[in-house]
């Protein structure tokens, strides 16, 4: 990381963190400072329950994973690769990508589609066991394991070692970006273009350093810089002619490795990277679109920027998993934050990740004007209130921090506590009110005790303010609020560890001379909104 880049993610706005004292709690918001529009697409999930994704309306839904990666919209088959040994399955009516457009453009829900990017989609094959697999028993008789459904379909490993020599045929046909371009245009006959509704987004494939992993069978080679920026370049090429108003989203890498390198450096910076000016992958990726479209008039072939994020924590519940979860958001944003999983300096030791502000840092430096995303994340533990604490967290960093979509994979059912940290900011009162959509300034004394988030609403110009006390002891704290003029009392909605069933209306507050003292239940999301004064 150069010295420039260093600087400039530490002249962004900085929150103090749970290094701060522990004194006093105290909690200020100025709605004149840090004003900036929070993308209603921070709120999206990969599917989800239809009665809670109707409830939030959602407002964009990914069609993606592993699956996608050989997804062939022509017959409707996909390969399951690693997942589920390396089978050939048709998706049922309600699992095609046409479905899925159809029922989420019927909802309001924005779009995102993966094409693939591999090379290699699946080809006709039986609707039912004996299905087509990469590893079947009549070629490798000996492996690890076998589907036991299907006894012909292996893992594709041995002696805990992968096997080697599969047939792409056996599975699988080869396509080029041409394919993509087909698909694209196929989806526009049916539901039109992006700009008359529909699909929005198309992103380039899954996780590709992955594929000699997931998708062995056909893909067994490690993913080079120039085999990434050759297929994404001619992919997006290919979604643009098909239709000039969709979004293309990529590389959507699997996590901190992929951020960095290539599948053939494996998890830092190597020869590879050596062989393309000495820049990580994510930056490279960023400059090889940016100069294929240079060269192509500066026309814009790459919209989103976007890479998977899971927490390399563990999904514990034990006082100490809880506590590492709530610090572990910092991993998005604080610049004194060093990962404490093996990313950190028991690892690679990488430099604080500050994923979001780094992503938007090398947005700016190496293709300006292309948007932030993270089409994948879970901090685990939706089932449980401290999971519930964390998504809450993540959420309000994601509008602070002007991340612009984001997708949960393993999206919460409607009664776990996680799906209500969604109702906090999409639904908190029953009756569709929203968190504000135009964040503003708000510092905690301590964030890691007690995190706070702030934003103004458009329809009524409501402050809405949401504090999350991230221990096991109430906490009171003064709000104070400048540069807002509003109403004599503030609404209080609040979910916590003592109802995890509903999110509870308590007794509205005073604000006196701009200042709000209130009491944050232990384990708990607090809503305050604060109304605008009518004149």
């Amino acid at each position: 990381m150069t010295g420039s880049l260093v600087a400039g993610l530490l002249a962004a706005q900085t929150v103090p963190g749970p290094a701060a004292a522990a004194g006093v709690l105290t909690l200020s918001v100025d709605v004149s400072a840090a004003r900036h529009v929070i993308s209603p697409d921070v709120y999206g999930m990969n599917g989800g329950d239809p009665a809670l994704v109707a409830e939030l309306g959602m407002p964009v839904a990914r069609w993606g994973g592993n699956a996608s990666s050989r997804y062939n919209f022509k017959n409707h088959t996909y390969n399951t690769g690693s997942d589920w040994y390396f089978e050939n399955i048709v998706a049922g009516p309600d699992n095609t990508v046409e479905s899925f457009v159809k029922t989420n453009r019927d909802r309001g829900t924005k779009q995102v589609v993966t094409v693939p990017l591999i090379g290699w989609v699946a080809k006709d094959s039986p609707q039912s066991h004996p299905f087509a697999c990469g590893f079947p028993a009549t070629r490798f008789p000996a492996q690890d394991a076998f589907d036991p459904w299907d006894p012909n379909c292996g893992n594709g490993r041995l002696n805990d070692a992968n096997l080697t020599g599969a047939v792409p045929t056996d599975t699988s046909i080869q396509v080029d970006a041409s394919f993509a371009g087909e698909m694209v245009s196929h989806l526009v006959r049916q539901f039109g273009p992006a700009s008359r509704g529909g699909v929005s987004i198309y992103q380039l494939d899954n996780e590709p350093v992955l594929w000699s992993s997931t998708h062995r069978d056909v893909h067994p080679e490690p993913v080079t810089y120039d085999e990434l920026g050759s297929k994404g370049t001619a992919t997006a090429a290919a979604i643009k002619a098909a239709d000039p108003s969709a979004a293309v989203l990529g590389p959507s890498g699997w996590g901190y490795c992929e951020w960095v390198a290539s599948g053939l450096d494996g998890c830092a910076p190597g020869a590879d990277a050596a062989a393309h000016g000495g820049l990580n992958l994510s930056q490279w990726y960023l400059k090889n679109m940016k100069d294929f479209s240079d060269v192509h008039g500066g026309k814009r072939f790459l919209d989103y920027f976007d890479q998977h994020y899971y927490p390399q924590i563990s999904g514990g519940k034990d006082p100490e998993a809880n506590a590492l979860r709530l610090r572990s958001t910092r991993s998005l944003w604080d610049p004194t934050y060093v990962d404490e999983s093996w990313i950190g300096p028991g690892g690679v030791n990488a430099p604080p990740l500050q994923l979001i502000r780094t992503m938007k840092a090398w947005v700016a430096q190496y293709y300006p004007g292309t948007k932030v995303a993270i089409t994948e994340y879970n901090w685990g533990a939706l089932d449980d209130i401290n999971g519930a604490l964390a998504q809450a967290d993540v959420l309000g960093i994601f509008g602070r921090e002007g991340l612009d979509l984001a997708t949960i994979w393993g999206e919460p059912k409607p009664t776990d506590p996680g799906a209500y940290a969604f109702r906090m900011y999409r639904n908190y009162d029953g009756a569709g009110s929203r968190f504000g959509e135009v964040s503003v300034s708000a510092v905690s004394s301590d964030q890691g005790r007690l995190a706070v988030y702030a934003a103004q609403r458009s329809s009524d110009k409501a402050l809405t303010v949401m504090v999350i006390n991230k221990t096991g002891n109430d906490l009171t704290s003064r709000l104070a609020v400048a540069g807002f003029n509003g109403q004599r009392t503030a609404q209080r909605f609040t979910y916590g560890a003592a109802d995890l069933t509903s999110i509870r209306r308590g007794a509205d507050l005073p604000v006196i001379s701009g200042s709000v003292r209130a009491t944050y239940p232990a384990n708990s999301i607090t809503l305050l909104v604060l109304p605008k004064r009518r004149h």
